[in-house]
C-alpha cells in the first residue's frame, strides 16, 4: 500500500475560496441532512427511489450535469457477476451528478459514492424519538440513516457545491453518485458501473469516525434449512424437533467462526471478530402444539480479506456437513445450505494508489485530528468499485459504524463538516484547481 502522505499546499487562493464556501453554509448543510433523514428510504421501499429522485433534484439545483436513469432490473439481476439483493424491487433508479472539469481528458477524475437506502428501524420503543423525525442534541443529529450514510453523502455533496460556489474551475471532472441497494448487495453501485461511469479515484464517505478504511472484509448471506418430523406435541418423542436439531449446528457455526478468526490480518486485528458469522433470523414451526418439522435460519458469513468467496462458502458447507454426520437424525436427513441475497466479496485499495496518502493529507490540512487506517469487518460497495470497476477506492466519513443499524442512530455534526472540508480540499488537490 502506498502510504506516503503528500503535502498539500493550503496557502493558495483556490483552496481558501473552496474551504470558505464550505464553512459559510454549515446551517444549510445540516438542514439538507435533516430533509434526507425525513425520507424513510428503507431498502426495497418506494421511498428508496424517492431519495434517489431527491438527490437528482439536488444535483440539478446546483448546476451539475445529471444522469438520472431507471435501472433495467431484469437485465442487471440476470448478469453472472450480479452481487445479489435481499428485498424485492419493482423498479429502481440511479443518478450521477457531474461538475465538468476544464481538461477532463488529461486530468484526474474524482468520484464520491454515497448510498441513500437505510435498514429498518427495529423496535420503535427503543428509540428516544421517531426514527425519521431528525433531532439535534449535544452536537449530534439523530435519526435512521443519519450515520449510515446520509451524513456522508451530504458532506460529499457540500464539497462539490463548495467547489462550484467558489468559482474554482477544476481540471478534472468531479462526480457524485447517489445509489440504492447498498444494504442488501450493491444494486445501485453495480448498476452505475454497468452504466459506464468510472473515475480515477473514489471516496465512499461511509461512517469511519474520520479514519481511513482502504480495505473491507466480505459478507455472504446464507440460508440454513434444518428438517424434522411433525407430530402432536403430546407425543413429541415420536417426532423430531427441527429446533433441537439446529442446536448442534449452531454450536458448529460458533466453532467455525472461532477458527476463521484465529489469525486475522494485522490491519483487522483491532476487532474482536474480524470476520463475524452471525445468525440474523430463525423461523420454525407453525403451531404451538405441534413438533416443528422445519427450521429456517438466515445469517451472514464473514469473508477474510483476499479470501475467494467460493472458499468461504465451502468452509461453511463443510462445517454444516460435518455436524450433520455426528447426529443420528441429521446423518440421514442433512441440513441444506443456500446462498442468497447480498454476496459481498472482500476488497481493497490497490497497493500502488496514492489515494490513501492524499485523503490523509487533506484531513490533516483541515485540522481533522489524529487518524488511523484499518480493514473494516463488513462488506461495502468498495469491493464493487475496486473489483468490477477497477476504480481505486477507500472509505472515509463521519460517524461510527457502531451507531449504524441500531436505535437512536446519530452522527456528530462537527465530523460532517470536517468530512466536507476534507473532500473539498481533496477535489482541488487530486483534480487540479
Amino acid at each position: 500500500m502506498n502510504t506516503q502522505s503528500p503535502t498539500i499546499d493550503t496557502s493558495g487562493d483556490a483552496v481558501a475560496r473552496v474551504l470558505n464556501a464550505v464553512d459559510e453554509r454549515q446551517q444549510e448543510m445540516t438542514a439538507l441532512l435533516q430533509d434526507l433523514v425525513r425520507i424513510p428510504s428503507i431498502s426495497g421501499s418506494d421511498d428508496e427511489n424517492e431519495a434517489i429522485a431527491h438527490a437528482a433534484s439536488l444535483f440539478r439545483e446546483r448546476g451539475l450535469d445529471v444522469d438520472h436513469w431507471q435501472i433495467p432490473l431484469a437485465d442487471i439481476t440476470a448478469r453472472p457477476d450480479f452481487p445479489g439483493m435481499e428485498v424485492e424491487r419493482s423498479e429502481a433508479w440511479g443518478v450521477v451528478g457531474r461538475l465538468p472539469g476544464a481538461a477532463p481528458t488529461t486530468a484526474r477524475t474524482l468520484l464520491f459514492n454515497g448510498h441513500l437506502d437505510v435498514v429498518p428501524v427495529g423496535d420503535p420503543q427503543q428509540w428516544s424519538t421517531a426514527p425519521f423525525d431528525p433531532r439535534i442534541a449535544d452536537g449530534r443529529l439523530y435519526g435512521r440513516g443519519s450515520c449510515d450514510m446520509k451524513a456522508g453523502f451530504v458532506a460529499a455533496l457540500w464539497a462539490v457545491e463548495a467547489v462550484r460556489q467558489s468559482g474554482v474551475r477544476l481540471a478534472g471532472d468531479l462526480l457524485i453518485t447517489a445509489v440504492l441497494g447498498e444494504e442488501d448487495g450493491g444494486l445501485g453501485t453495480y448498476s452505475t458501473l454497468a452504466r459506464g461511469w468510472r473515475a480515477d479515484a473514489c471516496v465512499i464517505p461511509e461512517p469511519t469516525g474520520l479514519d481511513l478504511v482502504p480495505a473491507n472484509a466480505g459478507a455472504l448471506t446464507f440460508r440454513l434449512r434444518v428438517p424434522g418430523v411433525a407430530t402432536h406435541a403430546s407425543r413429541r418423542t415420536e417426532g423430531v424437533s427441527a429446533i433441537e436439531k439446529f442446536i448442534p449446528l449452531f454450536a458448529a457455526l460458533h466453532r467455525l467462526e472461532a477458527r476463521r478468526n484465529a489469525n486475522p490480518v494485522a490491519s483487522a486485528s483491532r476487532w474482536p471478530l474480524a470476520y463475524p458469522l452471525s445468525i440474523g433470523t430463525i423461523h420454525a414451526g407453525d403451531w404451538a402444539s405441534s413438533v416443528p418439522d422445519l427450521l429456517v435460519a438466515e445469517g451472514r458469513l464473514g469473508v477474510a480479506l483476499d479470501e475467494p468467496m467460493e472458499a468461504a462458502r465451502a468452509d461453511l458447507e463443510q462445517a454444516v456437513a460435518e455436524a450433520c454426520r455426528h447426529d443420528p437424525w441429521l446423518r440421514d436427513h442433512p441440513a441444506s445450505v443456500e446462498w442468497w441475497g447480498g454476496q459481498f466479496a472482500s476488497g481493497r485499495l490497490p497497493d500502488d494508489s496514492d489515494l490513501l496518502g492524499r485523503v490523509g493529507a487533506a484531513h490533516s490540512a483541515v485540522g481533522g485530528g489524529p487518524q488511523e487506517s484499518y480493514t473494516a469487518p463488513y462488506g461495502s460497495d468498495l469491493r464493487l468499485m475496486t473489483g468490477i470497476g477497477g476504480v481505486p477506492t477507500l472509505q472515509y466519513g463521519p460517524g461510527e459504524a457502531v451507531q449504524a443499524h441500531g436505535p437512536d442512530e446519530h452522527v456528530p455534526l462537527q465530523q460532517v463538516l470536517t468530512t466536507a472540508r476534507t473532500l473539498a480540499l481533496l477535489a482541488v488537490d487530486l483534480c487540479g484547481g
